[in-house]
């Protein structure tokens, strides 16, 4: 296919109609990307004489309007969310949605009137380019909402299966990040009116195939339709682990004609999905591209072991991650009876794998599943916002004890050792006394691999300290100094810690009765360092920095890779810091790039359309005068 772009790729449904006849193929799944929900795709497939894989052309019409869908659902009897032709004060907080699309475009929270023209005007842009149409519309927005959504199943004889609901609360831009079925803690008349109105909706448009009706719940119980997905959902493996089904099989067996059996199955345990992206939760979740280098889960891949763990992934060693699609690496679930074990088993398979190149959310993962809030099921779509403290502080280790106090004996039931290592600061904690070890084993590595023989004339004299420096992610920079003599290691710092094995691929350090082995690896200048509790990011500081290197305190360089969308300031503006002065897209997601302090912008590189590589100068400030 030509191009990078989705619209080049993976959206040109002529060019996979044709690749599917001169394969020879009879049917077309779409997986669940914008073609699975695009109506004109549908029906291209069935012109062409192939089967298509999911509901009918007409009914993913129906959906294909949220303003249009939340009508009719409101006439079959389904509580949904009115859009608000004209809001009022009366009506803040507003959510800004595009009407032809979901995933998180074209969404804008509007908390004041006077916003409300502007992330209207930038909704609209967003969703243009997205779906092909700018109509958006504004509803209520329930900040302390939970996201709710039920899997339907539904044959062309009129058999409609409720198959379990899940919760997709855990969000970031209005897109998850964490899924889980069951959905917990709701009262059984909730969970069954929800099943119900899921079902309502199904017969309301005569749904065929595999779908899911989303909705918000309320902190009183009460819920309200907010779309309904045509597809089948990224997150749909934590049903099929709690039911034992296999959605992709019965939606061939469906589009065969098959006959459903008259009862869905029941749900058993719960499961657990983390979504792991290419990102930095810390710096906005500004998307990472670059090399994967290494990508280890302890999971084989896209299959249960014991219906416990399960990896869904499209990339391997050696994969480059580009700014032009999604920012999903993988999708990692775990299965368990119950809620707590699954939240354990899926953070220990996270915080024990290994992953080097672009940044990731794994650390956020991880100690969103181990954190008291989660565990205590208080959650709700601003979860990662009001916990953020908690799971992007590189200090804050994931949980410490003062964080863990809310954990009951019942949540901690069954936590060893090992589990219990990521709830406490742990010597691996970035950022800390860990970060230090980490860079400490970083450096005997690096020294193991440049050993060479004590060359003739060698004598036994004392000797000058090594000394090695890196920089974590976090921007803090760490000095090692230490020798390696008679009576073994002496690094400064480090007391009590002994030096037991050291190669160029591990080190084993010991303090006191502990032992404890770092796997190390180096790509260039970045050093990746792992234990079974957790990993850090290093980069290697040369000993003589390059003074080319330095930049402008007021230049703005482009964070990652990307399109320039527009522009919001022009040369010789006064701007305070923060304003945004500029928007890229990247990963399929809008990213603002800000003033960094107060000044008058002097310079703007940067015009809509243009290809920006990492690095890129996009404008400079210049800082009012102190």
């Amino acid at each position: 296919m030509p191009g990078a772009a989705p619209g080049d790729t993976y959206l040109r449904g002529d060019l996979i109609v044709r690749a599917a006849l001169e394969a020879g193929a009879d049917a077309v799944h779409p997986g669940y990307g914008f073609l699975s929900e695009n109506a004109e795709f549908a029906q291209a497939v069935l012109d062409a004489g192939l089967v298509w894989v999911g509901p009918s052309p007409a009914a993913i019409a129906a959906m294909g309007s949220k303003t249009a869908a939340k009508r009719l659902m409101a006439e079959a009897g389904v509580p949904a969310l009115g859009a608000l032709t004209d809001p009022t004060e009366a009506d803040l907080p507003l959510l800004v949605k595009a009407a032809a699309g979901g995933g998180g475009r074209g969404m804008r929270v509007v908390r004041t009137l006077g916003e409300l023209p502007g992330e209207l005007a930038a909704a609209r842009a967003e969703a243009s380019k997205a779906f092909g149409s700018d109509e958006v519309f504004c509803e209520r927005y329930l900040p302390a909402g939970r996201h709710v959504e039920v899997q339907l199943m539904a044959d062309a004889h009129g058999t409609v299966w409720a198959v379990g609901d899940r919760d997709c609360s855990l969000q970031r831009r209005h897109q998850k990040v964490i899924e889980e079925a069951p959905a917990p803690g709701l009262p059984d008349g909730v969970r069954a009116a929800l099943h119900e109105a899921a079902v309502t909706a199904a017969r309301a448009i005569g749904y065929v195939g595999a779908g899911t009706a989303e909705f918000l719940l309320a902190g009183d119980g009460r819920f309200f339709f907010l779309e309904m997905n045509t597809r089948l959902q990224v997150e749909h493996p934590v049903t099929e682990a709690v039911t034992g089904l296999d959605l992709v099989a019965l939606q061939l067996a469906v589009a065969e004609g098959e006959m459903l059996p008259v009862e869905a199955p029941a749900t058993t345990g719960c499961a657990i999905e983390a979504r792991l992206y290419a990102e930095d939760p810390a710096k906005d979740w500004q998307p990472a591209t670059g090399t994967l280098h290494h990508i280890e889960l302890t999971v084989p891949h896209q299959e249960f072991t014991g219906r416990g763990l399960r990896l869904d992934s499209g990339v391997e060693p050696g994969s480059e991650i580009t700014p032009h699609y999604d920012a999903m690496l993988a999708k990692v679930i775990a299965w368990a009876p119950t809620r707590p074990a699954a939240a354990r088993r899926l953070a220990d398979a996270l915080a024990r794998s290994r992953l080097h190149g672009p940044a990731t959310n794994r650390e956020l993962l991880v100690r969103s599943l181990r954190h008291p809030a989660f565990l205590a099921e208080r959650l709700h779509t601003g979860f990662l916002t009001e916990h953020a403290a908690d799971l992007t502080t590189d200090h804050a280790a994931g949980l410490t004890t003062d964080h863990a106090a809310g954990l009951t004996t019942d949540h901690a039931a069954g936590l060893t050792t090992d589990h219990a290592a990521g709830l406490t600061t742990d010597l691996t904690a970035p950022g800390g006394q860990g970060a230090a070890r980490a860079a400490l084993a970083a450096a005997l590595a690096d020294a193991a691999a440049r050993r060479t023989p004590l060359p003739s004339g060698w004598r036994n004299l004392p000797s000058q300290s090594q000394v090695k420096r890196y920089r974590a992610d976090d921007g803090s920079e760490l000095e090692i100094r230490y020798r390696l003599t008679r009576d073994g290691l002496q690094a400064d710092g480090h007391p009590e810690t002994t030096l037991i094995e050291a190669a160029p691929g591990h080190v084993t350090l010991g303090e006191g009765t502990i032992r404890r082995t770092y796997r190390v690896a180096r790509y260039g200048d970045r050093v990746y360092v792992d234990t079974p509790d957790g990993a850090t990011a290093l980069t290697a500081v040369p000993r003589f920095p390059d003074p080319t290197a330095q930049t402008d305190p007021g230049a703005l360089l482009a964070p990652m890779p990307g399109t320039v969308i527009r522009t919001a300031a022009a040369v010789g503006d006064t701007v305070t810091a923060g304003q945004p002065l500029l928007f890229l897209e990247a990963m399929k997601m809008e990213h603002r790039v800000t003033a960094p302090a107060d000044g008058t912008l002097v310079e703007l590189r940067a015009t809509p359309g243009q290809q920006v590589e990492l690095g890129t100068l996009l404008a400079v400030v210049q800082p009012i005068p102190a």
